[in-house]
């Protein structure tokens, strides 16, 4: 399966969204479909054998529209593309205006008092005529949109703004011939105006929600912003400068201070600190040294570095996170369904709605003109555009603000579920955890160091995986490790050497009997510290235990603050582990957890979350390795950890790049905010179409005498969109 994004030209609200997308699902081997209004993009899945991006190019044509087909990350949010748009849009708005003024101040100036030029009535209508029709051609692109919606039987917002435009432009224009030819007819009853407000206000409203949905995007905007241009490559001894495009794999790349690294990669030469922030968040820059990671688009700070490529253009780490926001802000979320649907019979309701109410009057026996008021008023007064922008405008600032914070958001669906999650699973090893044994404790009762520095001098020659953590300790403390000699492993057991010629060992319980060591001094202590879960060994010097050292796999500095928050918003925390029910449990109740799954099989795991889920919970499961893919799969949402495996990142439908489980909570609380603003959107889209319809129908003519003119319909239909995606970019505003 393949998946390409398209960028669309000529879509003008959801209706139109959702013509694109029927036409596209109805071809062979497209597996899902997906048209994001806000970024006028098309996202299709489909299968290579049975269809191609020509196909689906043509596809879009055939609905009435055009697609760009191979369009890559930095197409899709060009600054020139959407600068060309609204500056279109923003010049046809200011020559209609200068065009549109004199026809509205000849229509207007007497309900006023304002002085008339003495024109005569036959001149008047020639004007106002002459100016509408230019008006008109200017908006051509509009009437085309719209005729193409009636020809192709899937009428659209601007079929609405035609039919309700040209019928008072031609009702005015039998109205001129009249005055024209026939005597006794009067100026006073031409619409020229009305078609002329509506379309200023509707291409001003179309400039401003241009501006407006071109904002929503600036989260993806910054983060291409980000990439380098060139790369400066060390061949044979030499510095060559060459397009970030030319750069492969296992090039060695020379980055300057304060020059961003182009490519992801391992340092192999100098130290330098660099800033993170970009990507990771994280506020303080982190120190390179050879062997070291560093990641593309990051900041080299102080010294130079050498640096050895290993990922390279869309395999970089910027470049991945460039896709998963992007597919997020192509995502629906379900609450979309609805607006969806509502779109699809919308513009047939209303051109339903308006016959039936022009019908209505006259049978009631009101004129022709005011009949014809009622039908263009309900036409312009609609609105399905507010319906459509109402989701994936959110979706878009929300998920945007998130990669800003160092959370990933991969789809719309993730942001609406995060905020209704009941209960957070977290794997132990390496989620809530650091993921390797660390030292924990020492017991002597004299000289702690003095017991580090002979276990680091034993476990200088080892390669087992506690070795490190207790060699490291001493090394972190900056101890001198001494030399020892005649090292000996003894396998399950521990080792024995020999240190300034009398007898050294560290290990277990059972290699201190096999010695006729006394630990009866320590027994208590051991016992305390195993029964929490932790790794104990025992030192003896000259047949004397001489102290413990304790490892085990600490809580991350954040695991108990996030639980702790969770909890307090009401959410059940359970932890999941495959070690032994001891050593889970010890690890769970220091980070504050209760529930806990112990000695979980890999495989298992996910039908522990199936078991939850089918007891009626919402889960979010938290993880970082391969053996959770399976669990974050089966979860509602899948939270993967940005330090995790591939697999595990590719599977969640959230990932936290800066390793923060804190970003759990924050997560959580911006979905929550986020799908807030969704609600509000729709629920103000549908109020106003409940609204502005019967009003523009004319239900409050009976009881107050008032009917609403077509060119405040217009202003009022503008005003629903660009409040829809200013209330979405109020998301912006979030501070948690």
């Amino acid at each position: 399966m393949v998946k390409k994004n398209f960028k669309l030209v000529g879509m003008h609200c959801a209706s139109c969204a959702n013509t694109v997308e029927s036409a596209i699902k109805k071809l062979p081997g497209v597996v899902s479909a997906n048209v994001n209004f806000a970024s006028e993009t098309l996202y299709v899945e489909f299968d290579e054998k049975t269809s191609d991006a020509e196909k689906i190019v043509e596809a879009v044509k055939r609905s009435g529209f055009r697609a760009n087909a191979g369009t890559e990350n930095k197409d899709i949010f060009t600054e020139s593309k959407e600068t060309s748009e609204g500056q279109k849009l923003k010049n046809r708005f200011i020559l209609s205006l200068l065009f549109g003024l004199p026809v509205v101040y000849l229509a207007t100036a007497p309900l006023f008092g304002l002085p008339l030029p003495e024109l005569g009535m036959k001149m008047t209508a020639l004007i106002q005529l002459t100016i509408s029709t230019i008006i008109m051609a200017l908006n051509a692109p509009l009437y085309v949109s719209g005729l193409r919606g009636l020809v192709n039987r899937n009428p659209n917002m601007d079929s609405l703004i035609e039919i309700g435009t040209v019928a008072a432009y031609f009702y005015s224009l039998v109205i001129s011939l009249l005055v024209w030819f026939s005597p006794g007819y009067s100026a006073d009853h031409l619409y020229f105006e009305s078609a002329v407000m509506i379309l200023i206000f509707i291409t001003l409203g179309k400039y401003l929600e241009t501006k407006a949905k071109g904002k929503t995007s600036d989260a993806i905007k910054k983060l291409i912003g980000l990439q380098p241009k060139n790369a400066t490559l060390i061949v044979e001894g030499r510095q060559k400068t060459i397009p970030i495009s030319d750069v492969k794999t296992g090039d060695l790349v020379f980055i300057r201070p304060g020059q961003m690294f182009p490519i992801d990669g391992i340092v192999v030469e100098g130290i330098s600190s660099v800033d993170e922030k970009a990507i990771t968040g994280e506020s303080m820059p982190v120190v390179k040294k050879p062997g070291d990671m560093v990641i593309g688009s990051t900041t080299n700070k102080v010294g130079a570095l050498t640096v050895r490529a290993t990922k390279v253009g869309k395999n970089t780490v910027l470049a991945q996170i460039i896709k998963i926001v992007e597919e997020a802000m192509g995502s629906k979320a379900p609450i979309q369904l609805i607006a969806d649907k509502a779109a699809y019979y919308f513009v047939p309701a209303i051109l339903s709605i308006a016959t039936l109410a022009f019908v209505v009057w006259l049978i009631l026996g009101e004129p022709f003109t005011f009949a014809l008021t009622v039908f263009i008023s309900v036409l312009i007064i609609a609105c399905p555009c507010s319906l459509g922008l109402a989701t994936p405008t959110a979706v878009m600032v929300g998920s945007g603000l998130a990669a800003k914070r160092g959370i990933l958001v991969k789809n719309g669906k993730a942001l609406e579920i995060a905020s209704i999650v009941d209960t957070v699973v977290f794997d132990k090893t390496g989620t809530l955890t650091v993921g390797e044994p660390k030292v924990c404790d020492i017991i002597d009762g004299k000289n702690t160091d003095k017991i580090l520095k002979l276990a680091a001098a034993l476990e200088m020659n080892s390669e087992h995986p506690l070795a490190s953590a207790i060699v490291s300790q001493a090394k972190h403390k900056k101890l001198e490790i001494p030399k020892v000699r005649d090292f000996i492993a003894i396998p399950g057991k521990g080792i024995s050497a020999t240190f300034r010629a009398k007898p050294l060992l560290f290990g277990s319980k059972i290699l201190m009997a096999d010695n006729k060591i006394d630990i009866a001094n320590f027994n208590k202590s051991l016992s305390d510290l195993e029964n929490q879960g932790k790794t104990v060994m025992i030192l003896a010097y000259d047949g004397k235990a001489a102290g413990l050292i304790a490892v085990a796999d600490v809580l991350k500095k954040n695991s108990k603050d996030a639980v702790s928050a969770l909890q307090k918003m009401g959410k059940t925390v359970i932890m999941i582990s495959g070690d032994n029910e001891k050593a889970a449990k010890a690890i769970a109740k220091n980070a504050g957890i209760e529930n806990v799954f112990a000695e979980v099989l890999p495989q298992e795991k996910a039908s522990k979350i199936k078991k939850l889920q089918k007891e009626g919970h919402i889960v979010a499961m938290v993880g970082d390795g391969i053996n959770d893919a399976p669990a974050l799969a089966q979860s509602d949402l899948g939270i993967a950890l940005g330090s995790g495996t591939d697999i595990a990142i590719e599977t969640g439908d959230m990932v936290l790049i800066k390793d923060n489980l804190n970003d759990v909570v924050e997560a959580i609380k911006l979905s929550a905010f986020t799908l807030k603003k969704i609600k509000q959107n729709l629920f103000w889209a549908f109020f106003y179409n409940a609204l502005g319809v019967p009003i523009a129908a004319g239900i409050l003519y009976p009881f107050t005498g008032w009917l609403l003119n077509p060119m405040w319909a217009a202003g009022a239909m503008s005003i629903s969109s660009i409040s829809v995606v200013l209330n979405s970019l109020s998301i912006k505003k979030y501070k948690g």
